[in-house]
């Protein structure tokens, strides 16, 4: 049995963003106005302070998260420590906290596309709190239906929407400051507890770095992403927030700030004009539709977490047929969302009532933290640890914190609150307790054991992606040969399978739910140790379940250092979206390492028999004829192996067409390292070089022919000639390239040196 992996998909900057950008939600474009109605230009103070308190969840976070990577964030986290007792408080308390979140967000959208935009657009003006009302509930709907139908490019438009809105609140504070705002009376007449009060209404806007722990399965090198990801993502809204309360109660009236539904956009209008006013209208559109989504996301896949761990029905966590999206827990997200809209629920209850309940969960997270630095269970072994001189100065403090803010918020909200916690405790007393699979770990802090680590080993390894049974062998038999001509005394192939999954489920909630697709996964993986026993290699399986086929493949052969890649293709082109295929265009337009495509022609011991290496001047060419070469010694058959050449008819030239193919042949065999004997020459003549090519290869039971392209190209990875070849013969054809470094992108070489 193999056990399924979870594809690391996310490096920093997509961690980042996706805290970010619920961060940089609502709260930024909504939150001055009631901030400075409780606090006045003092309510700087309350979002920083807000900041620092979730700096410190978030240095707790980051230990958690490296050490227990799971779905769920930090109710698995609660669950595991203190166990499920705390742990259905938690989770219920993180779902209703990220639905009242949804809520809020969606009110911020419903007032600035009304009266915001209604300045601009008639149509959308004086519709009152009935018409803000109504679009708040029509976009929360619509965000319902997208996560229930899974579109996976709301993922892309979260990074757009971030880097957007980044732009425009940095424009925004950077003419806002030149302009010179004036601080008038700087605290409010009610004087510090009303700025205390303050930091439970705005920490709504600091949630967001819990939403990259629910994630910390999916991101790559967790020990340096995650921390940097969530501590980025507190520290850059922090500033933001003092930024934009600094311009605009310097800007504004406390009194106009107070009573504007569009506060950053009315203070814009004073230093940007009409056009600034509605360039940020537009931006918190955008920004309060991406922070709802966000929330929407991590509220399944808490409640998935909460169902792994039997505190919550599996009803909940069922996954759609045909949409593969946990559509119950999105729904029923969405309908809460709804109902929280319809009652008329205050935008300003709303947020508190999210802070109340993230404040309650961070306490939590705090203390897991110490007991699982005491109980050390062998489960635990985080990559990140809080450094020595903050613990545990750091949990402590922050629980603190937590509890402070928490005695400070409003009565209405403390209630609300009560309400949910003493739900989440009648639900483990009353259906969770004899189902619940984890257990406090309090017990083992008092009592710590010690942790075991694991070792391992290097080889010359293959990498061999296999979905399909009729071709497998034949695959894992091609890349044996290969290995074996290398190393064959350590030669290692690595089959892998992967299970693609839309980014509306979570990668491990796919895993429990989809019993079917798993057991296929497992049949082919075990199929392909049966076929290694039989062919005497050395294999290890991979079962990953990843966002796309492509990524997880690139990132085993990272993973492995492998040393050759080998994929089956079908032999059929498409220039729509993808050339060789979804998964095959980014593996070989990627790939560090050798890369051979195959398409396998009819009949059985495929890429057996005589072997045609196609010889030209290209740079893999010589790739192509060892890779013959390796498929001709390990042929059980009296394979021959043959060097062909077409020239066109020249007759200015100097020497004979034949003669200079001859010269190619034996130029190719040089760069190859092939002797003399090991190889037939074949020139021939013709005026369509294609065409002499496609009937030769009738004479042969497996064409090689190496890529014509050098460099990552845009769709087309090996050149039209290769890949008409592979196409139009009904043999065998091996197109192969050699390793080859793509030019690094901006966004790649900007995540590697803050990864450095």
């Amino acid at each position: 049995m193999t056990d399924q992996e979870l594809a690391r998909d996310l490096g920093f900057l997509e961690a980042y963003t996706i805290g970010l950008g619920t961060m940089i939600g609502a709260g930024i474009f909504v939150l001055p106005s009631i901030a400075a109605k409780q606090a006045g230009p003092a309510s700087m103070i309350s979002f920083f302070v807000g900041g620092m308190v979730s700096l410190l969840a978030a240095i707790s976070l980051s230990e958690l998260a490296t050490g227990m990577p799971k779905a769920g964030g930090s109710y698995y986290y609660v669950n595991r420590a203190l166990g499920p007792f705390f742990g259905s408080i938690v989770g219920w308390g993180m779902w209703a906290g990220l639905t009242f979140a949804s809520a809020f967000y969606m009110i911020g959208f419903g007032q600035y596309l009304l009266p915001g935009l209604g300045k601009y657009v008639g149509f959308l003006a004086g519709w009152g709190d009935i018409g803000i009302t109504v679009a708040a509930l029509a976009m929360a709907a619509l965000l319902t239906g997208v996560n229930y139908y899974g579109v996976k490019e709301t993922g892309a438009l979260q990074n757009v929407i971030v880097l957007t809105l980044v732009g425009l609140i940095v424009a925004f504070l950077g003419i806002g400051i030149l302009d010179g705002p004036t601080i008038g009376t700087f605290l409010p007449p009610e004087g510090w507890p009303a700025v205390a009060a303050t930091v439970g209404t705005v920490y709504v806007t600091f949630i967001g770095f819990e939403v990259i722990a629910t994630s910390a399965e999916e991101i790559k090198n967790p020990s340096r992403n995650l921390p940097l990801a969530m501590i980025a993502a507190v520290v850059t809204p922090t500033l933001m927030y003092v930024g934009v309360m600094y311009v605009s109660t310097g800007t504004l009236s406390i009194d106009a700030l107070a009573n504007s539904p569009i506060p950053v956009a009315d203070v814009a209008t004073e230093f940007m004009g009409p056009i600034g006013a509605l360039a940020m209208i537009v931006g918190a559109v955008l920004a309060t539709v991406s922070s709802a989504n966000a929330s929407i996301l991590s509220a399944a896949r808490v409640n998935f977490a909460m169902g792994r761990d039997q505190i919550l029905v599996d009803w909940l966590n069922e996954v759609h047929d045909r949409f593969r999206t946990p559509y119950r827990a999105i729904t029923a997200t969405g309908i809460i969302t709804l109902v929280l809209i319809a009652i008329g629920v205050g935008i300003g209850t709303l947020a508190e009532v999210a802070s109340f309940m993230y404040l309650v969960t961070y306490a939590l997270v705090h203390i897991a933290v110490i007991v699982l630095r005491r109980a050390n269970p062998d489960t635990y072994d985080p990559s990140f640890r809080i450094p020595s001189i903050l613990y545990p100065v750091v949990p402590i403090l922050g629980f603190v914190a937590c509890l402070a803010i928490l005695l400070r918020m409003s009565f209405i909200v403390q209630a609300i609150g009560a309400v949910i916690v003493v739900f989440g405790i009648g639900w483990y007393i009353f259906y969770a307790r004899d189902r619940a699979l984890s257990q406090s770990l309090v017990g083992d802090a008092i009592a710590p054991t010690s942790m075991t680590v694991a070792d391992g080993q290097g080889r010359y390894r293959v990498v061999v992606p296999v979905a399909n049974p009729d071709t497998e062998r034949d695959l894992l038999r091609m890349a044996a040969a290969s290995a074996h001509a290398h190393d064959s005394a350590n030669a290692e192939v690595v089959a892998v399978n992967v299970i693609e999954v839309p980014q509306q489920t979570s990668l491990s909630q796919e895993l429990a739910f989809e019993e079917e697709r798993v057991e296929r996964q497992q049949e082919l993986l075990d199929s392909a140790r049966d076929i290694a026993n039989d062919l005497g290699v050395g294999l290890r399986t991979r079962a990953i379940v990843g966002r796309n086929a492509g990524s997880a493949i690139l990132d085993i052969i990272e993973d492995e250092d492998a040393d050759h890649v080998l994929l089956g293709w079908q032999g059929t082109r498409s220039r729509r979206e993808h050339v060789l295929g979804s998964t095959i265009d980014p593996v070989i337009g990627r790939a560090s390492c050798d890369a051979t495509l195959v398409k396998l022609g009819p009949g059985e011991n495929r890429g057996d028999g005589d072997m045609m290496v196609l010889a030209g001047e290209g740079p893999h060419a010589p790739v192509a004829a060892r890779r013959a070469e390796e498929f001709a010694d390990a042929s059980d058959d009296e394979a021959t192996l043959t060097l062909f050449n077409v020239q066109q008819p020249d007759e200015n030239e100097d020497t004979t067409p034949q003669e200079r193919g001859q010269a190619v042949i034996e130029d190719l065999a040089e760069r190859a390292g092939l002797k003399p004997e090991s190889y037939y020459s074949r020139v021939e003549v013709a005026e369509d070089i294609e065409a002499a090519i496609l009937d030769a290869a009738s004479d042969y039971d497996t064409i090689c022919v190496g890529a014509t392209r050098t460099g990552t190209v845009s769709q087309a990875v090996f050149g039209s000639l290769p890949e008409t070849i592979g196409e139009r013969t009904d043999r065998t054809v091996v197109m192969a390239r050699g390793p080859e470094e793509s030019p690094t992108s901006i966004r790649d070489a900007i995540a590697r040196r803050l990864e450095s």
